[in-house]
């Protein structure tokens, strides 16, 4: 859906607004379309989990948990695909390593994510994208230079 029209409709509102318009793309339409996009992926997922779970209860949805998503997509990547997944699996695996050995896990994850966002800035993926030079494949897609 990335490159497909509506992903470059997205994109083209995303960048500027007015020149999406102009060009003739329903602004509306577009972002009610994602917006019920992402609506239907989250109850999706949410079913998945109180599936798999067997019940649901008020603390999966506490603030730490929301804290550790953002920081599951900032530990990947913001403008990459790839970069939550990557971030996920990075995250849960140091949170799985470091709460074995250390009762007070959550302020040495805190350290590590500072450690890794500022050596990272750009998340991990895009740190190997712009390292090993795997994104010149999409920019090419995208057109721009």
């Amino acid at each position: 859906m990335l490159f497909a029209p509506f992903g470059y409709a997205l994109r083209a509102l995303r960048d500027s607004t007015r020149r999406a318009e102009a060009i003739g793309i329903d602004r509306h339409r577009h972002q009610w379309f994602a917006f019920t996009l992402a609506g239907v992926a989250a109850g999706l997922a949410g079913g998945l989990y109180a599936f798999s779970k067997g019940s649901v209860f008020p603390d999966a949805m506490a603030i730490p948990r929301s804290v550790d998503a953002l920081v599951m997509v900032l530990l990947g990547g913001v403008r990459t695909l790839s970069g939550p997944l990557v971030g996920a699996a990075v995250f849960t695996g140091l949170e799985d390593q470091i709460t074995l050995y250390i009762e007070y896990w959550r302020a040495i994850m805190g350290v590590v994510i500072i450690v890794l966002v500022l050596a990272f800035p750009e998340g991990i993926v895009g740190f190997l994208r712009a390292r090993f030079g795997a994104g010149k494949r999409d920019e090419n897609r995208d057109g721009a230079p």
